[in-house]
C-alpha cells in the first residue's frame, strides 16, 4: 500500500473512531464474562451480549465445545420491563456496568439452577432443559442467589431480605426497620473502595444466612440533581466523606425458620466490614480498623454469634485488601496475603508458598487444597496460577496479557485481554497424578466484540531511575526523524489501576486515536500503582499528588531521549478521575512543563471524597490536615497559567461534580481563565454514546488551540 493510500484509510478510521467507542460502550459488548464451571468441570456458564453493539446481555451455556443459550431477556414473556430499583441501579453503577438484560446472575452449588433479576422482576432456569420461568416476588428485587442445594432464591427487595422457593412461597427474613437501615446490601464504601459487592452469604446448610445490616443514619447526605431538568427532585445519596462519620454495619445470622443470632465483635475499634462468607468450617468476617493498620480475620461460632481471632495483619501506613482474601482450604488452612518489603506473597497455613518477586493479585477460589490464584512477575502482565500441595505453582495462561480466571472439577476459564483483544479460553487440566501438558490445546468461547478501527502500536519503555513503566504511541503515518510532535501525557497514575500492559484493552485505543491526531502520546504508571509490590505501593502514603508529578515529568524526559520527535515545547497531559486530579495539578504546579490539560471529574478537594478510600492514603483529615492541604488542588487556584478544560458530569455520585465546581470557582475568583464542560446526567463514567463520541472531539480540539503556535521561549 502507497503512502497515498495509507493516509486515505488512516484519515478514515480515525473519524470513525469516537463512534465506535462510544456505540460498543469501550469495547465491552460482546465480551464474554462472569464465568461459573459446574463442578464435574464439564459446564461453564457466562454471560454475553449478542454482538459487538448490542448493549443486552443473555445467559449462555458452554458444554462439549458448544454454545447454548438459556436466558434471552428478548424472548421472555413478561421480561421485567418496569424500572431497574435504586439499589440495583447503583451496584450497577459501582460494578461500571454498560449493558442492560441480564447483566449479573448466581447459580446453586451445582450450577443447575440459576437465578437472575430483569428489571426488578425476578426468573430463574434450569441448565438441564427447560425455557426461565418467572419467581413471583414480593417487589423489586436486588441481588437473588439461590441457596446451596437450589431449593430456595434469596434476595433484596425495598432493603429487606426475603427468600422464596422456586414454587412461590416467599418470607421475610429481615425487615428494614426504617428509612436508613438494610439487610442484604453492600454500603458505599464497600462497594466503591473495598470491592465488597455483597451484603449477605448462604450457610452451605441451605437453612441459614450470613447477613449485613447497614444503618446510613448518621452518613452526610449529598443530593444529586439534574440542572437539564429542574422538574426531577434530587436525589439523596449517603456519602461518608473523609473525616465524617461512616454507615454502622452490623452481621447477623438469620435462619429459614425466622430464627436470628446477633454477631459480636468489637465494632468500636473495627469499623469496617472488608470480607465475609461461610464455607464447610462455618462463618467468617474479616474487619478492619479506621485508620486501615490492622486487618483481622475472624471465626463466627454460629451457635451463639461469638467471634474468635485467627489472624491479623498489620502495617505502619496502610494493610493493603487482596481480593479473595481470606479463604480456607477443606482441611482449614488459612489462605491470605503476606506483605513484606517490595513483595506480596500468598500464603497457605501461614507459610509462603510464592517466591520473592512475584506479585500476588487476588485469589480465585480454592477447591480441595488447590489455590487458583493471579500474579504478576513482570508488571506488564497478570497471569492465572495454580498452587497444588506436592505439584507447587504453575502458571496456566500462556503468552502475554493480563489475566484472570475461575476454576472448578479439572477446568479453569482463562479470561483476559491480550495484544489481540479479549479472550476467553477452556482449559481442561490433566488428571492428578499426570504429567501437565503445556501444549493442550484450549477451548474457546467466543467473543463477539468489534475489532477497534484504530490498532494500537505502543513501543513499551522502561524510563529513568525508578525504572518506570511507559508506553509511547506515535502516529501511524508518522516518520521518525522527518518533524516534531506535540506531546500528550494521558495517565492514571494512581492506586488500584494500571494503564500500561501488553494488551489491547479501551486505554490503549483511545491513546492511539490521539496519536493519529498528531500527538506524540505517553502513558506511564509510576509510584502508588499495583504489581509492582507494597513498598512501591505505599511510597505514596500521606502525598497521592506529588509522587506523581515527579514521575510523569521523569518519564517524559526519558522519553524524549528514547524518542528526538518529541516536541518538549508543547507538552498537555489529560485524565481521567484520579487522572483528571493529576492533569489540572500538572498545569497548576508544573506550567514550565505542562502547557495544556483537560481534566475529567477531578477530586480537587480531598476532603470531599469517601473515608476508606482517601484516609487510606492521607490519614484522617482531622489528625493531618496537612496531607489534604497539600494534595488538594482547592487552594492552589492561584497557581493557574495554562489552558484548562474540566469536565464533569453532574450526577456523579462517586467524584461530585462541586470538586469542579469550587475549584472553578476558586480559579474565578483568582482571575484565571479556564474552560468547563458540565454533563448533564452523567455520572462518573458517562453512559451517553452521544456524548462519550463527541468527548472525544472536543478534547482533541482544545488541546489542538491550546498548544498551536507554542515555540520554547513561550
Amino acid at each position: 500500500m502507497d503512502s497515498s493510500a495509507r493516509n486515505v484509510e488512516h484519515t478514515v478510521n480515525s473519524a470513525a473512531f469516537p463512534r465506535q467507542f462510544a456505540r460498543t460502550r469501550r469495547f465491552s459488548l460482546g465480551v464474554p464474562r462472569q464465568f461459573t464451571v459446574s463442578p464435574d468441570g464439564s459446564r461453564v456458564l457466562f454471560v454475553r451480549t449478542g454482538s459487538g453493539t448490542d448493549p443486552v446481555g443473555r445467559l449462555w451455556q458452554f458444554e462439549d465445545g458448544k454454545e447454548q443459550l438459556l436466558a434471552d431477556p428478548a424472548l421472555l414473556v413478561g421480561n421485567g420491563s418496569g424500572e431497574v430499583p435504586e439499589e440495583e441501579r447503583l451496584r450497577r453503577e459501582r460494578a461500571r456496568e454498560r449493558s442492560v438484560g441480564v447483566v449479573s446472575y448466581a447459580t446453586d452449588d451445582a450450577a443447575r439452577v440459576v437465578a437472575f433479576a430483569l428489571s426488578g422482576a425476578l426468573w430463574a432456569v434450569r441448565t438441564d432443559g427447560g425455557a426461565p420461568f418467572s419467581v413471583p416476588a414480593a417487589g423489586p428485587v436486588v441481588d437473588p442467589r439461590p441457596s446451596p442445594d437450589g431449593r430456595h432464591v434469596a434476595y433484596v427487595s425495598r432493603r429487606c431480605l426475603h427468600v422464596v422457593d422456586l414454587a412461590g412461597a416467599d418470607r421475610q427474613l429481615a425487615r428494614a426497620e426504617g428509612p436508613d437501615v438494610s439487610y442484604g446490601l453492600a454500603e458505599y464504601v464497600a462497594a466503591e473502595s473495598m470491592h465488597r459487592m455483597r451484603g449477605y452469604w448462604w450457610a452451605p446448610d441451605s437453612r441459614h444466612l450470613l447477613v449485613a445490616r447497614v444503618d446510613t443514619g448518621s452518613v452526610e447526605r449529598r443530593y444529586t440533581s439534574d440542572p437539564a431538568d429542574p422538574t426531577k427532585p434530587p436525589r439523596a445519596v449517603p456519602y461518608p466523606a473523609a473525616g465524617t462519620p461512616n454507615a454502622e454495619v452490623t452481621v447477623q445470622l438469620r435462619s429459614l425458620e425466622g430464627g436470628r443470632i446477633d454477631v459480636q465483635w468489637d465494632r468500636e475499634a473495627y469499623e469496617y466490614l472488608v470480607a465475609a462468607g461461610w464455607d464447610a468450617q462455618g462463618p467468617f468476617l474479616t474487619v478492619q480498623s479506621r485508620d486501615q493498620r490492622i486487618l483481622r480475620t475472624l471465626t463466627v461460632d454460629p451457635a451463639t454469634g461469638a467471634t474468635e481471632l485467627r489472624h491479623e495483619r498489620t502495617d505502619p501506613a496502610w494493610v493493603e485488601i487482596v481480593h479473595g482474601t481470606p479463604a480456607r482450604t477443606a482441611s482449614g488452612d488459612l489462605v491470605l496475603p503476606e506483605d513484606d518489603g517490595d513483595t506480596r506473597y500468598l500464603t497457605v497455613g501461614g507459610q509462603r508458598i510464592t517466591p520473592r518477586g512475584l506479585q500476588l493479585c487476588e485469589v480465585l477460589g480454592v477447591e480441595g487444597e488447590q489455590v487458583l490464584f493471579t500474579a504478576s512477575e513482570d508488571p506488564l502482565e497478570t497471569h492465572v496460577w495454580r498452587h497444588e500441595p506436592g505439584r507447587g505453582n504453575r502458571r496456566l495462561s500462556r503468552g502475554p496479557g493480563r489475566f484472570t480466571g475461575v476454576g472448578r472439577g479439572g477446568t479453569v476459564v482463562l479470561a483476559g485481554v491480550t495484544p489481540r483483544g479479549a479472550e476467553a479460553r477452556v482449559l481442561r487440566e490433566p488428571a492428578a497424578g499426570s504429567e501437565a501438558d503445556q501444549d493442550a490445546p484450549y477451548e474457546v468461547i467466543r467473543s463477539l466484540a468489534e475489532e477497534p478501527s484504530v490498532t494500537p502500536r505502543p513501543r513499551h519503555l522502561t524510563l529513568g531511575e525508578r525504572q518506570l513503566r511507559g508506553a509511547l504511541f506515535l502516529p501511524s503515518w508518522h516518520e521518525e526523524g522527518t518533524g516534531k510532535l506535540p506531546v500528550l501525557l494521558d495517565p492514571y497514575g494512581g492506586p488500584g489501576m494500571q494503564q500500561v500492559g501488553r494488551a489491547r484493552e479501551w486505554p490503549t485505543c483511545v491513546s492511539q486515536w490521539f496519536a493519529e491526531q498528531g500527538f506524540a502520546v505517553l502513558v506511564v504508571d509510576g509510584r502508588g500503582t499495583p504489581n509492582r509490590g507494597p513498598a512501591w505501593e505505599k511510597t505514596i502514603h500521606g502525598d497521592q499528588l506529588t509522587p506523581a508529578l515527579e514521575d510523569q515529568i521523569d518519564a517524559l524526559r526519558a522519553a524524549a531521549g528514547h524518542c528526538g520527535d518529541l516536541d518538549l515545547a508543547r507538552v498537555a497531559i489529560r485524565g481521567w478521575s484520579f487522572g483528571g486530579f493529576l492533569a489540572a495539578g500538572a498545569v497548576l504546579h508544573h506550567p514550565e512543563i505542562f502547557h495544556a490539560a483537560v481534566a475529567g471529574a477531578p477530586p480537587t478537594d480531598m476532603r470531599l471524597y469517601d473515608t476508606h478510600w482517601k484516609e487510606r492514603y492521607l490519614g484522617h483529615p482531622d489528625e493531618q490536615p496537612e496531607n489534604y492541604a497539600r494534595c488538594s488542588l482547592i487552594g492552589h487556584g492561584h497557581l493557574l497559567s495554562r489552558p484548562l478544560l474540566l469536565v464533569h458530569g453532574l450526577a456523579d455520585d462517586n467524584v461530585a461534580a462541586a470538586h469542579t465546581l469550587r475549584f472553578s470557582a476558586e480559579l474565578l475568583a483568582a482571575g484565571k481563565p479556564h474552560s468547563v464542560l458540565p454533563l448533564p446526567g452523567a455520572t462518573h463514567l458517562p453512559a451517553d454514546d452521544a456524548v462519550n463520541e463527541q468527548l472525544l472531539f472536543f478534547q482533541r480540539d482544545f488541546l489542538r488551540e491550546a498548544l498551536k503556535g507554542r515555540t520554547e521561549e513561550d
